[in-house]
């Protein structure tokens, strides 16, 4: 009985952390504590990316905490979205309350009118499929929720898109990530019209030279003035099952729960006292990328910081 149980366990339990390695341990206390205990702090990679918006960071992408997002990122351990979704969900919370949404945006998510809008950094299709998820938009749909659940509205919008294959950038340096990105991303059709119900922020898993959040920050601000439409939009309303595809066709699975909340919103119609946040020129729907946040940065970002 003893050995059948302890089979069964395997099965169900963790193996090890994924932090340290630890037996019988999703992520141990110590590396939860790693992770959830670092003072979150705005960082700056040198040199900066052109169009990077302010950046805070949970934690230093060193040991501990780079361990747990590689074992989220390439060895399939999707637990570890949670913890790290509370990470990210701190780093959201901090680049919100130091200033970096207007005053009444902040109001606007306060009086539960408007939602934080977590915007993630799309992996290529090919990483995709290789690692059977999407590491950045699962943290961000953790992080979304954990965000709700102590009474801040949020809600999470893929709604960017790779309109051209990039290399690797593992092996990349400055430059040549700048290079391979420029012009990369773009936003799915009628994302930006969603993109005007609430503050947005720019989420990513980890920051190294920040080329990837600066270039989603430059397609975010052009589908406001891209052609066709006000905003890069085609004229006249939107349908429900279009808004839907904009922002979740072609997306994993994971997506669906999102998916769900914002059907059943639609339906229902917007919530009363809702309204529109007005872009930084004072126009209705523009895109306006308040902040970003990440789970970890390069130690290097956090050493230099001049704040």
């Amino acid at each position: 009985m003893r050995g059948w149980w302890q089979d069964l366990t395997d099965l169900v339990l963790p193996g090890e952390c994924g932090g340290c390695g630890a037996p019988r341990a999703m992520l141990c206390a110590q590396c939860r504590a790693v992770l959830g205990g670092a003072a979150v702090r705005r960082v700056r990679p040198v040199p900066e990316p052109p169009g990077l918006p302010v950046v805070h960071a949970a934690a230093p992408y060193a040991d501990e905490v780079r361990a747990t997002l590689l074992a989220h990122k390439e060895r399939g351990a999707l637990a570890l979205a949670g913890p790290l979704g509370a990470a990210l969900a701190r780093a959201v919370r901090a680049g919100l309350r130091e200033g970096a949404a207007r005053p009444g945006d902040a109001a606007a998510v306060r009086e539960g009118v408007a939602p934080v809008l977590l915007v993630p950094v799309p992996s290529g299709r090919r990483a995709v499929r290789a690692r059977g998820h999407d590491p950045a938009r699962r943290i961000a749909l953790a992080a979304a929720a954990d965000l709700r659940r102590s009474g801040l509205p949020a809600r999470v919008l893929g709604v960017l898109r790779q309109r051209r294959p990039v290399a690797d950038q593992s092996g990349l340096n400055f430059r040549q990530r700048l290079d391979n990105l420029v012009g990369a991303l773009t936003v799915a059709p009628g994302g930006a019209r969603l993109l005007s119900a609430g503050p947005v922020v720019l989420v990513d898993d980890v920051l190294t030279t920040g080329a990837s959040l600066a270039e989603a920050a430059r397609a975010l601000r052009a589908a406001a003035d891209g052609p066709g439409g006000p905003h890069g939009l085609p004229a006249g309303p939107i349908s429900n099952a279009a808004r839907t595809a904009a922002v979740y066709g072609g997306e994993s699975w994971e997506s669906r729960e999102e998916q769900n909340v914002g059907s059943r919103r639609e339906r229902t119609g917007r919530r009363p006292g809702r309204r529109r946040i007005a872009g930084a020129d004072g126009s209705r729907g523009a895109v306006d990328v308040v902040c970003a946040a990440v789970v970890a940065a390069s130690p290097d970002a956090f050493q230099i910081n001049r704040n």
